[in-house]
């Protein structure tokens, strides 16, 4: 099974569902020959010819798979390997010049193996490993020194570093990289072997807080203020006014101020208040 890819308004098969259905549908379109070759590239680079191009594509994806499968020791899909590399055979059919006499595929085998690249160092492993065009040149070569040579000694190492123009220090670094294993962060789910437990999470120091503490206390200040203020609504007015103007406001009231307003003492605004909080106390402390 095949699906299909826009290409500038134009359809190509890209391989979903059956990898061999899809290799066997471009094996079916033969070769081309020079001459047609380069009459479908002049017409391209001429009038700027869609069909010139949607042509130069097909003739071309079996190339692709042949790229594509030097690179299945990755662990990758190759579907997705092959679907990488004809993105790189689109771009190269773009900049392709019919003028420097050589076959489309030997030009456009760079921007192939360039997009699986890219594709390669993104998904290999979760964290990247090569980063600069140095590292990644290095990754490329040096995994290809390891399948035939295992782990470097050092007089393998330095000769792998003068050979690719890097420090041996820059060769052992990417050989580390290339043998560690991805670890998760966490524990899996149900893991309760904590004495050989081994993840990140617990041996890692930060000063940021734990994510499930931080949820547990703003789950828990909620809870205490639906309570308070559940528990406010209970108390008459008057109570309410006396703890709303002495604590719940920016300019806060004086015992005084509160006795003025409703004509009797001091102390007995103290009195209501202090009742007040007790009842609220006992409200939010229930569970």
């Amino acid at each position: 099974m095949t699906n299909a890819l826009m290409v500038r308004g134009k359809t190509l098969p890209v391989p979903v569902g059956n990898l061999e259905s899809y290799i066997h549908a471009i094996h079916a379109i033969p070769v081309l020959k020079v001459e047609e070759e380069r009459g479908l590239a002049e017409r391209l680079r001429e009038d700027d010819d869609l069909e010139s191009a949607r042509q130069l594509i097909l003739h071309n994806l079996r190339f692709v798979v042949k790229v594509a499968r030097g690179y299945n020791g990755y662990g990758l899909p190759l579907s997705d390997l092959v679907q990488e590399g004809n993105v790189g055979l689109m771009k190269a059919v773009k900049r392709f010049d019919p003028t420097m006499n050589v076959r489309l595929i030997s030009f456009a085998v760079h921007w192939i193996r360039a997009e699986i690249h890219e594709y390669i160092l993104r998904n290999w492993k979760i964290v990247k490993i090569a980063t600069t065009k140095a590292q990644r040149k290095l990754f490329f070569n040096l995994r290809s020194s390891k399948s035939r040579l295992g782990w470097l000694s050092n007089a393998q190492a330095e000769e792998v570093a003068g050979d690719l123009g890097v420090s041996k220090a820059d060769v052992l670094e990417m050989e580390k990289r290339l043998g560690a294993n991805d670890v998760a962060f966490d524990l899996p789910n149900g893991y309760e072997d904590d004495d050989h437990a081994y993840s990140p999470s617990q041996y890692l120091v930060t000063d940021v807080a734990d994510p499930a503490d931080t949820l547990e206390e703003e789950q828990w200040q909620a809870y205490t203020r639906e309570r308070f203020h559940g528990a406010l609504a209970e108390l008459d007015e008057r109570s309410q006014d006396i703890l709303k103007s002495r604590w719940l406001t920016e300019q806060k009231a004086t015992l005084q101020d509160l006795a003025d307003k409703y004509g009797i003492s001091a102390e007995r605004i103290r009195q209501l208040e202090n009742a007040a909080v007790k009842k609220l106390k006992v409200a939010v402390s229930e569970t």
